[in-house]
């Protein structure tokens, strides 16, 4: 069949909808809203069981196309969980200690788009690491589409990570951010260039531990390094590295007149 006849997609992948939901019902797993704590930890078991087999059906959609060992996968899978969770807490207790606008925990994981995006990312990675096809991808583009903040889940992140507003984050497959890393809206850790035949070579940047990154700027390539304990100003473009204990910042030329002295009319198009 053409693709102008039209493209169907193979029985052989899973539902996108049956994965955001088991995505949904993992990160409610991972920090439930509990009323009554009597009898929370048989309840407990009995969610993880109820999702491990979730997960189990999601996997066997694949058939033998990808040849998994679905079994294994899942179970690996929830080994790591804990760890996982342990790494959100300290992503979630950095928030709080850095931004004065966060009141409590609670408020950082129920609300925070930032928070929402590497947990996201975090559940997904495991995935990645796992070799598991499409999952990952498509736990990571529901969260892109639900926070405005685009994270492959191949990249690496270090423990703690903050995100703050976050709105138009973009950070590619093969980035490598370090420890105790903040990041604003609009930054882009991407490619030098969009080349298929890069696409096993590193093509994003390292960004190392206790590195500051304010809104809007753009740091690209593979080789480029932010050294440790930089802070790299808002509407910068980095394609170079920039060395340890640094500060790089833009500085635009902006103009202020009195308004009753300038005649100019100011034509504003839309």
């Amino acid at each position: 069949m053409s693709l102008q006849q039209g493209y169907i997609l193979s029985t052989s992948v899973p539902q996108k909808k049956r994965v955001i939901d088991f995505s949904q019902e993992l990160f409610e797993f991972l920090f439930p809203v509990v009323e009554n704590e009597k009898n929370y930890g048989i309840k407990h078991k009995r969610k993880q069981e109820s999702l491990r087999n979730s997960l189990l059906e999601i996997l066997f959609a694949f058939g033998k196309t990808y040849q998994l060992n679905e079994e294994k996968i899942a179970t690996s899978f929830f080994e790591e969980l804990e760890n996982c969770k342990a790494s959100l807490l300290e992503d979630a207790q950095a928030m709080l200690q850095f931004d004065p606008a966060a009141k409590s925990i609670e408020e950082v994981v129920l609300t925070y788009p930032g928070f929402q995006a590497i947990a996201a990312y975090r559940v997904a990675n495991i995935l990645y690491r796992l070799d598991v096809p499409l999952i990952p991808r498509i736990i990571s583009e529901f969260a892109h589409t639900s926070t405005g903040i685009d994270i492959h889940p191949g990249a690496s992140i270090g423990v703690p990570f903050m995100i703050d507003h976050g709105t138009g984050v973009v950070i590619g497959e093969t980035t490598v951010i370090g420890k105790n890393v903040k990041v604003y809206q609009g930054v882009t850790f991407g490619a030098l260039a969009v080349k298929k035949e890069e696409a096993e070579t590193k093509r994003h940047p390292t960004i190392e531990d206790n590195v500051i990154v304010y809104a809007n700027s753009t740091i690209l390539g593979g080789k480029t390094i932010i050294g440790r304990d930089s802070i790299i100003g808002g509407n910068c473009f980095i394609v170079d590295s920039v060395p340890a204990m640094s500060i790089a910042y833009h500085q635009p030329i902006i103009t202020v007149k009195n308004k009753k002295d300038f005649t100019e009319p100011l034509n504003w198009v839309i």
